[in-house]
């Protein structure tokens, strides 16, 4: 779509003081532009590495200073803070962000990337010990707690909380995680990978409970037991409630923007006019998989589309489709675990390398004839090689029989 090239003149604002918004500042300066750059951040922190927070500092191994994104001098940037400071509304026509102090910033460009907040459970009492993960601060809290070495219980076998049990177990403490799907992350991995995954953590001492439902909290002050959907209950000293995120989203209703599980964006990641979305909530038709709508959390998504959303705002009428092959990974105990493309439970599964047994293995995931997909444990030069496969749009067929190939 055309637009204007934005001059030295001109405002950006960046909402959202995370890896995607960063990137975005970073990329703005980088490609020439000297106009007023000014950062919103709900949180009174500068950009920081959400992956370590489930990792290395609720471990106790890093402090919060070690999981700055910016190593370089922020002066370098030149950035208008404000941090601290929630958006609370866009007026698009007016080309104008509203701040939750009445505070009015006007803009010739945009780039929306608030993020995503943690899902909460229906009626979760006021008690002390329940906790989500999201930020530094819900780390930190968490982390506290588990100096205590309480019994965790962790509500939830996504990434999240299956790195958080990791995590403490790595900790010597007692762990429960319940998941209400019969397999940890069966609608995402499908069966076959989702088993190995729960083999993994009760292979390290995990109670892991499968189809098993949540009804609630039970304790005086904190919380001392969870109630299952069978009407039993389970103790517990703390809890991680970890059943996905939804997009930060709230503050652009009403603002003529379409949202639907996110800001849905054209292939160029464009909201609306001078208006780009990127990381968390941006929803776009993804040309690489014949513009299937995605919305991705991944680390990866989050750092390549904010520079992808920001050059976009500076360059509208040069723009291709943004068109990544979606990549994730998550460390649980010994195992490196990566995912490349867009994997569906449902999909063809092919172990192509290793076994799973073995817990080094790279499984192929095919859908209507080409290569989609590729899983990995502990196997990220391959999986690698898999995700240039699924860039080049290769058949399923195809990939395998490459792997035959060369004897992997």
């Amino acid at each position: 779509m055309p637009g204007t090239v934005l001059d030295d003149r001109d405002t950006v604002v960046v909402v959202g003081a995370a890896l995607a918004g960063l990137r975005g500042a970073e990329a703005l300066r980088a490609s020439g532009f000297g106009g007023r750059l000014v950062m919103v951040g709900a949180e009174p922190h500068r950009p920081y590495d959400r992956p370590p927070l489930s990792k290395q500092v609720l471990a106790g191994e890093w402090e919060p200073d070690q999981t700055a994104l910016r190593a370089q001098p922020y002066e370098e940037l030149d950035l208008t803070w404000r941090l601290g400071r929630r958006a609370a509304a866009l007026e698009v026509a007016e080309r104008v962000v509203v701040l939750d102090d009445g505070e009015r910033i006007g803009f010739a460009g945009a780039l929306i990337a608030t993020g995503a907040v943690p899902r909460t459970l229906p009626d979760t009492p006021p008690l002390a010990g329940i906790h989500v993960l999201r930020t530094l601060d819900d780390c930190l809290a968490l982390r506290a707690e588990l100096d205590q070495r309480p019994h965790v219980v962790v509500v939830g076998a996504g990434f999240i909380g299956a790195e958080v049990a990791a995590t403490c177990r790595r900790r010597g403490l007692d762990v429960t995680v319940l998941e209400a799907l019969p397999s940890p992350m069966v609608r995402g991995l499908g069966p076959v990978l989702g088993d190995a995954l729960g083999a993994l953590h009760r292979d390290h001492g995990v109670d892991l409970r499968l189809r098993t439902g949540v009804a609630g909290f039970e304790g005086h002050q904190r919380v001392e037991r969870v109630l299952l959907g069978d009407g039993t209950t389970i103790p517990a000293d703390v809890v991680l409630v970890a059943i996905g995120v939804r997009s930060a989203t709230d503050w652009l209703e009403g603002s003529g923007l379409t949202i639907e599980d996110g800001v849905v964006c054209d292939e160029t990641c464009l909201a609306a006019p001078g208006i780009v979305a990127a990381g968390d909530l941006a929803r776009w038709p993804n040309a690489l998989f014949d513009g299937e709508s995605t919305r991705l959390e991944h680390w990866t998504n989050a750092a390549e589309q904010g520079v992808y959303a920001a050059r976009r705002l500076l360059a509208p009428d040069a723009a291709t489709p943004f068109a990544p092959v979606p990549f994730v990974w998550s460390d649980q105990y010994d195992v490196k675990i990566q995912v490349a493309g867009r994997v569906r439970g449902d999909d063809r599964i092919e172990i192509v390398d290793g076994a799973i047994d073995d817990r080094r293995f790279v499984a192929a995931v095919g859908r209507e004839g080409r290569l989609v997909g590729a899983v990995a444990f502990n196997r990220p030069r391959v999986l690698m090689q898999y995700r240039q496969l699924i860039a080049d749009r290769t058949s399923f067929d195809d990939a395998v029989a490459t792997s035959q190939r060369a004897g992997t």
